[in-house]
């Protein structure tokens, strides 16, 4: 079989593509891929984050594997909650207050969602799939500049204090490992090849949930051998929307992001000739509902189908105004398509002893947990802005797309897919294109984040917004990656220059 791959680095490419060849599906490809980045990112992922997956299998219909963190705590006394957390400020992003350590780690899903995935939709090996990133974690890899940046401003903090994790990414007088060095993670090669061999299962409810549960309790996290018992991957019907000729699969609630990302999309068809002016107002609008509903809720399921309801029967007038992530896509010659975007947070610092797996700091991020640090009830899924999306439309097209980039991952899309969807643009193009994000403020009002473009500048002027300018394809907006078959029956990628991404075709 061949296949089409766009993924975080050539490295995570050639895993994709070798795995297809091998005789694997899409998904088959999408998950080796995935590992791989999860082992050569260091500070950007890691196989103890969140996950979803979505799949449209060429013969079935799609489907969301939700494999995103849990609210850990079962068992423990009310004291425990609020403790094992470091507060650290960094520059990234242009300043920024997070938590790590131990207190911070959510129970992880992605093993187990990517083990979920390959259950339904695998054809090779779960050993074979695996292989390539224990492989590379074990002879060396060259560290890739979007994680080198991150550890840059963060080696001293986040990821000075556990002195496991410093030895991987510092040097033993405290500098960090820069872009081109080389890191062998030995550790982590046996974890994976563990796994590889007595299945994803053994991080929930074998040797490794023991290590992890016993590390955690040691050093004052919450995450209990009955959390991880507990947790499943859920396979739950996508949302989906018609975007031009497209029939569009995307991440569903309680997902924020994929509700986010539909109603833009709608709106933007509902105007038709729409304009940059457009794209600012109805970012604005969504936006400052997720603010004032989403990022509060206590029901995000019950309120992500609300907002859908609300924007169908009413339009954007009836709604109230005011990390480290690394995503890949794949779409195989038989027209199966997988898209799957994996967090850890922007890093707990914690890794457990003699496994190389570093630990998300999920309950650590501000703007996921807005109701506060630990105050969720055990068991409960965090929100999530990751929103991997595949398609079909007329001819056989069929696409698989997402992008890492936190709350800038439905913008992100919606300006690529706007564009493709409804005008017709070239992906390449389209992912090219300079792009804009709304924020709000603390004072409630609104401001617009734009790459350093000239049209951009006067789109906002035109709105009366003040502009953020960052310089142009910044990292800052994504890093949009799509794999596609064209009518033709011929397969292509795209890939983001923002982030240190690649594709390959074989």
């Amino acid at each position: 079989m061949t296949a089409a791959v766009a993924a975080p680095s050539p490295t995570a490419v050639t895993a994709g593509l070798d795995v297809v060849g091998s005789g694997g599906t899409a998904v088959d490809g999408a998950i080796a891929a995935v590992f791989v980045a999860m082992a050569t990112e260091p500070g950007i992922v890691s196989p103890m984050g969140g996950a979803f997956i979505t799949v449209w299998p060429h013969d079935g219909e799609p489907e969301v594997i939700d494999a995103n963190v849990e609210m850990p705590g079962r068992g423990l006394p009310p004291e425990r909650f609020g403790q094992g957390l470091i507060e650290f400020t960094t520059s990234y992003g242009g300043g920024l207050t997070l938590y790590a350590g131990p207190g911070s780690v959510a129970t992880p899903g992605a093993f187990a969602g990517l083990g979920l995935a390959h259950e339904r939709h695998g054809r090779v090996p779960w050993r074979e799939v695996l292989a390539p990133a224990a492989v590379v974690a074990r002879t060396g890899y060259r560290l890739g500049s979007a994680a080198a940046s991150y550890l840059a401003i963060t080696s001293a903090t986040v990821f000075g204090w556990d002195p496991q994790t410093s030895a991987l990414t510092n040097h033993p007088d405290g500098t960090p490992v820069a872009a081109g060095e080389v890191i062998v993670d030995t550790d982590l090669a046996a974890t994976l090849e563990r796994v590889g061999e007595v299945g994803a299962r053994d991080v929930y409810s074998g040797g490794i949930a023991e290590e992890l549960a016993d590390d955690l309790q040691q050093r004052g996290g919450l995450v209990t051998l009955a959390d991880l018992t507990a947790y499943r991957a859920v396979v739950r019907a996508p949302l989906r929307l018609r975007a031009g000729d497209w029939d569009l699969a995307t991440n569903a609630p309680p997902s924020i992001g994929g509700p986010v990302l539909a109603v833009m999309l709608r709106e933007l068809g509902r105007r038709g000739q729409w304009t940059l002016d457009d794209v600012i107002e109805i970012q604005r609008l969504v936006l400052g509902h997720r603010l004032q509903v989403h990022d509060f809720s206590r029901d995000l399921e019950a309120d992500g189908h609300a907002l859908l309801e609300t924007v169908e029967h009413h339009g954007l007038v009836g709604l109230p105004t005011s990390s480290s992530t690394v995503h890949v896509s794949v779409v195989d010659d038989r027209g199966t398509a997988c898209a799957i975007t994996a967090s850890a947070g922007y890093g707990s610092g914690a890794t457990v002893p003699g496994t190389g797996l570093m630990l998300n700091n999920c309950l650590g991020e501000p703007e996921l947990n807005r109701l506060g640090l630990h105050a969720l009830a055990p068991g409960t899924r965090l929100a999530s802005n990751m929103t991997p999306t595949v398609g079909r439309a007329d001819g056989g097209r069929v696409l698989a797309i997402g992008t890492p980039g936190a709350d800038r991952i439905t913008t992100a899309l919606m300006q690529v897919l706007g564009r493709h969807c409804y005008e017709g643009m070239d992906l390449p193009e389209a992912i090219e294109q300079p792009r804009l994000h709304v924020t709000f403020l603390r004072s409630g009002g609104a401001q617009v984040q734009i790459e350093d473009d000239p049209q951009l500048a006067l789109a906002v002027e035109r709105c009366g917004l003040d502009a953020v300018v960052h310089p142009a394809r910044a990292m800052f907006f994504g890093g949009v990656g799509a794999a596609y078959r064209r009518g033709d029956g011929s397969l292509a990628a795209a890939a983001d220059i923002r982030r240190a991404s690649a594709t390959g075709v074989a």
